[in-house]
């Protein structure tokens, strides 16, 4: 299967920071950007859209947090109200992140990243599981991954 050629950003939302990974325009291989923190929203919300100015991806694919049972948690709705908020003109697309921060942590580790050097990274590496995850679906399906985010139109 083929994938549509075009940058995508992924984005994993926490209460305290947002990573942020990009991918090539043909989508083979996501990297890491950035962390930006959520202390200012207004703040966050200006450098996201920054972010998006400067790499014109065809969508955001960010992370929804689930529990183990697949059902939204209590973060799932604080991540989309904010994502909904980054209102940046490019479709959102939800994508299910079970694990990616463990995996991400683990991928550190291995590095030999130690736990203070690791939380600084690991929201960006999380986005990184979250968009590649999200290219390799589309790439085996031929669908892009996970389910659009509705908008609010607010």
């Amino acid at each position: 299967m083929t994938l549509r050629r075009g940058r995508r950003l992924g984005l994993d939302i926490g209460s305290v920071r947002i990573g942020v990974a990009a991918c090539d325009p043909e989508g083979i291989l996501a990297t890491p950007l950035t962390v930006v923190r959520r202390t200012d929203e207004p703040a966050a919300l200006r450098q996201l859209r920054e972010i998006i100015a400067e790499y014109e991806p065809i969508e955001l694919l960010v992370g929804d947090p689930k529990s183990l049972d697949g059902t939204a948690r209590a973060a799932a709705d604080a991540a989309l109200d904010f994502a909904v908020k980054i209102d940046a003109g490019v479709p959102i697309r939800l994508i299910d992140e079970r694990f990616s921060t463990v995996e991400a942590h683990s991928a550190l580790a291995a590095a030999g990243k130690n736990s203070r050097q690791r939380r600084e990274i690991v929201d960006a590496q999380a986005a990184v599981i979250i968009l590649q995850n999200a290219l390799e679906s589309e790439r085996n399906t031929g669908t892009p991954a996970g389910r659009e985010l509705p908008h609010t139109g607010e």
